[in-house]
């Protein structure tokens, strides 16, 4: 039988986001948008999902005087989204 995947990965951009994180410390907001080709709003709201699931951690500060927002996976988010490879890679291994 199939796992279930996971509703909040599943979507295009959430997922992106998170298969950006995985192989990174830390990414800026910019960094985020210019992979995705996200628009900033969608890009917002993305985010502010995966961090109220404690996918992501965010962090917004000032870099001189430019706002900055810095995104990180957190332990629970890589569990979800090696969780949400191995149930996919069920589904394309049959």
């Amino acid at each position: 039988m199939f796992k279930e995947l996971n509703p909040l990965l599943h979507s295009e951009l959430r997922l992106a986001v998170m298969s950006i994180l995985i192989g990174v410390e830390e990414a800026d907001f910019v960094y985020l948008r210019e992979q995705t080709h996200a628009t900033a709003g969608n890009l917002s709201v993305q985010i502010d999902k995966l961090q109220k699931a404690g996918y992501i951690s965010v962090e917004k500060g000032f870099k001189g005087r430019m706002p900055r927002t810095v995104c990180r996976i957190t332990d629970c988010g890589r569990d979800a989204f090696t969780e949400y490879v191995d149930a996919l890679s069920g589904y394309i291994g049959r």
